[in-house]
């Protein structure tokens, strides 16, 4: 790896879950955990939710990853904005996705991306993208067939001494625990600065989201993100956030898309074949430039 002084960067966010995507296609970055965390800095930084480094799939560190190069030529390096590693993003895999088009990197409507995750697919429809988000399942199916839910999550704000909400945990490559709040609590007043407590401690964190059913097919919802704190949008938690309400309204495989309101926007996610999910919407590369990494 090669020690570089500027470093060219994209910006870019899909429903407003914002990410530094650094062109790396010669594999020659260091990319640290506190040069992720130096760039993701929204003061100090140029700011996003996560870091993306665009690699060879080739030259991925992970032999997993490395094995998936047969498919899909290009890595997606996702980093959390506290530096540390992910397995992936789904609003990042659009804005991936759309910076590897207009870059000439891929040039089809429908090609694929690796991740940690396992490869996803990606198909271009007119004003969005859809990723194939891979398989998903819960975490404790017979205790959630049993009690409709499997874990307990405690906001920060709640009085000493009130119940947590009972909570159901979907894995989605990476580990999700959602919450479908009570009528007499407002999505908008939650304080979600703080980590929520998930309850078993999950053993590689979890990201939790906190649902309001609007009508049939058609939720909202926030997001704490594991290593970021709260987001404007998350692609694998909307995944989730859907998957979870339709096991709750009676179905283990969902029959029909749902609409998930985020405060960075609108997502569509659809049940596939084979346990499978996969998640729709816009994706937009916002500015171009370089960074002086002695100025960080």
């Amino acid at each position: 790896m090669a020690d570089m002084s500027e470093l060219p960067f994209t910006k870019g966010h899909g429903t407003e879950n914002d990410f530094v995507l650094l062109p790396d296609v010669e594999d020659r970055l260091d990319l640290t955990a506190d040069l992720v965390r130096r760039l993701a800095d929204r003061r100090a930084g140029i700011g996003g939710d996560g870091v993306i480094r665009v690699v060879p799939t080739a030259s991925a560190d992970d032999a997993k990853v490395r094995a998936q190069a047969h498919r899909a030529p290009w890595f997606m390096d996702y980093r959390n904005a506290d530096g540390s590693l992910a397995e992936m993003c789904g609003n990042g895999t659009r804005v991936f996705a759309a910076y590897l088009r207009r870059e000439g990197l891929e040039s089809a409507d429908e090609f694929e991306i690796a991740t940690r995750g396992g490869i996803k697919g990606i198909r271009f429809e007119s004003e969005v993208i859809a990723t194939t988000m891979g398989q998903w399942r819960l975490t404790d199916p017979q205790r959630a067939e049993a009690d409709g839910f499997d874990a307990l999550v405690l906001l920060h704000e709640r009085r000493q001494g009130e119940e947590p909400w009972s909570a159901l945990s979907v894995d989605m490559g990476n580990p999700h625990t959602v919450v479908a709040l009570p009528e007499s609590v407002e999505l908008d007043s939650l304080e979600l600065f703080h980590p929520p407590q998930v309850r078993p401690v999950p053993p590689r964190g979890t990201n939790v989201e906190l649902v309001r059913f609007l009508s049939p097919a058609h939720i909202a919802m926030r997001v704490h993100e594991r290593g970021v704190g709260e987001t404007r949008s998350c692609g694998t938690g909307v995944c989730a956030a859907a998957l979870a309400t339709s096991f709750w309204a009676g179905q283990a495989e969902p029959t029909q898309d749902w609409t998930v309101d985020v405060p960075g926007g609108r997502l569509r996610v659809r049940a596939l074949p084979g346990h499978e999910v996969e998640l729709a919407g816009p994706a937009a590369l916002i500015a171009d430039g370089t960074v002086d990494l002695s100025a960080l």
